[in-house]
């Protein structure tokens, strides 16, 4: 399965986001470009230039390689409304974001590796794929035999608080269960993402 393995502090450094809570300390310490150059003047930025950092940016923070993330592109442009909350909403209907919104996992990269290790199921299924998109009606659920273990029955006690707020899933912290009520709405997703620039990007 192919990932990206370059240091989550760089990319972070890089995109002026933070891609992974350890990337925190990283960027505070160090609050500039990684490179020689990182902290040299930079020139106003080209649209080119605005466009492609969005779309890195956005790939870094999904966990997405460059031809599945087109793939989600030219999904989203031909469904129905605006593509580019298309493409946002596709993003976080993907199992391990879903997971992620839960608070199962203190990352997207952490909430893979909880999925690729098959301790997630859907409709009582046992899955290893963290792009398997979810939809209504759905019910994601920490594997029965994986709830016993230490790590899930730490969570259990602070799955509430980690939580990100997502509208579109109800969760039983008892059951270590959820069911897709619905779909993602644009004001529950990252502010900062400017989704436009990255559907200019591909339509060049």
């Amino acid at each position: 399965m192919a990932r990206l393995l370059t240091p989550v502090g760089k990319l972070s450094r890089r995109e002026g986001i933070e891609l992974h809570p350890k990337a925190a300390k990283i960027m505070t310490r160090r609050p500039y470009g990684p490179g020689l150059h990182g902290q040299g003047r930079h020139s106003k930025p080209s649209d080119y230039a605005l466009q492609l950092r969005e779309k890195q940016k956005v790939k870094r923070l999904y966990g997405i390689l460059e031809k599945q993330f087109r793939r989600y592109v030219h999904e989203a442009e031909r469904m129905d409304g605006v593509s580019g909350e298309n493409l946002l909403q596709l993003l976080e209907l993907r199992l391990d974001n879903t997971v992620y919104r839960l608070g199962l996992a203190p990352s997207r990269q952490a909430a893979r590796q909880m999925v690729t290790h098959a301790h997630i199921t859907i409709n009582d299924k046992k899955v290893d794929v963290p792009s398997i998109l979810v939809k209504p009606g759905d019910v994601v659920a920490v594997k029965a035999s994986s709830i016993a273990k230490p790590y899930f029955v730490a969570i259990a006690e602070v799955v509430k608080a980690n939580a990100v707020a997502a509208s579109w899933l109800k969760f039983d912290a008892k059951k270590m269960t959820a069911t897709v009520t619905g779909l993602p709405l644009r004001d529950e997703i990252d502010a900062e993402i400017n989704e436009q620039l990255i559907i200019e990007y591909y339509s060049r």
